[in-house]
């Protein structure tokens, strides 16, 4: 038994007819009458008589009629209740630029819906420094990279660790730069493109590097910028190409035509997200709310398939 059946039957009672109910709740006739048969069903009993006038409760239909009155209000004090005592405090939530351009906006409209009296303070920053102050609690928590999911300060407790999603990496380059690339290629197809990437201290130009070691590849950097958007600004302008997840691309509404994407083709090459927050006893109930949101949103963000170049993962805490 549900409320929105003990609202139908109420209303239906209320109004003395089924046509009447159906008209005020916006409903087919016949998905009404459908609903108070099997509400007469499940309680084995026959709630109302049709009159020439229209509908009246019977004995056992008035009894009930009185019951369910006192049930929906009694819920709707239960709403009120969680309304009042709704969630509120401030929640600091980390994000590295291609991870913003694509969950930023998303989780602000999540939080608005879900918990508006929670202040949600947004940081936009390389990963390293978020791990930083992740590490320094100045953030409740933050999506970092695979690893960077250890805290360095000696005696700090463990971080909270839910993987989230990984994703593949793109060659992108101004589109008509040059010969058409293929769809995909390896590291070892990338010759002597030159590449813009971000310095040594990123997350992805250390796997970047690993990757290449692996491979005894030497890549030609052309350019270090530690900005997405002065990198893609710098790609944009045909000063060389580079190596990024693709919502890297994210903030440009025309990247179709606009820039050239190439999958790198090699299992090794990517990079897992990973949902980092402090442990659970030092964070306030709208952190641990707000990790639910984080999560919750990448996964419709999955779904909806509004995320380009990325693959769902196994969840674990560690």
């Amino acid at each position: 038994m549900e409320l929105r059946q003990l609202r139908t039957f109420v209303r239906v009672v209320e109004l003395g007819s089924m046509g009447r109910a159906a008209l005020d709740l916006d409903m087919v006739q016949s998905a009404l009458s459908q609903q108070i048969s099997r509400l007469e069903s499940e309680l084995s009993t026959r709630l109302l008589q049709r009159t020439p006038r229209g509908v009246v409760p019977t004995e056992a239909g008035a009894a009930f009629f009185r019951e369910a009155q006192l049930t929906l209000r009694h819920a709707a004090q239960a709403v009120r209740a969680a309304q009042q005592a709704r969630l509120s405090g401030t929640v600091s939530v980390g994000l590295a630029p291609t991870t913003s351009a694509m969950l930023g906006l998303p989780l602000m409209q999540a939080m608005r819906e879900r918990y508006p009296d929670v202040r949600l303070h947004m940081v936009e920053s390389m990963s390293g420094h978020l791990a930083s102050l992740l590490n320094a609690r100045e953030l409740d928590l933050a999506v970092l990279f695979d690893g960077q999911s250890n805290p360095d300060a000696s005696g700090s407790r463990l971080w909270q660790v839910q993987p989230l999603f990984s994703e593949d990496l793109f060659l992108i380059a101004p589109r008509g730069s040059g010969p058409a690339r293929p769809a995909a290629m390896t590291l070892a197809e990338l010759g002597d493109e030159p590449l813009i990437l971000p310095t040594g201290s990123h997350g992805l130009r250390s796997a970047l590097d690993a990757a290449f070691a692996r491979a005894k590849l030497v890549p030609r950097v052309v350019l270090e910028v530690d900005s997405l958007s002065m990198l893609m600004a710098a790609v944009d302008a045909g000063l060389g190409v580079t190596l990024q997840p693709h919502a890297a691309v994210g903030r440009f509404p025309d990247a179709a035509q606009r820039f050239e994407l190439v999958h790198i083709d090699d299992p090794q090459v990517g990079r897992a997200n990973l949902l980092c927050s402090l442990s659970d006893d030092e964070l306030s109930p709208a952190a641990l709310a707000t990790r639910i949101v984080v999560r919750d949103t990448v996964q419709a963000l999955l779904a909806q398939k509004r995320w380009p170049g990325t693959r769902a993962i196994g969840h674990h805490e560690s």
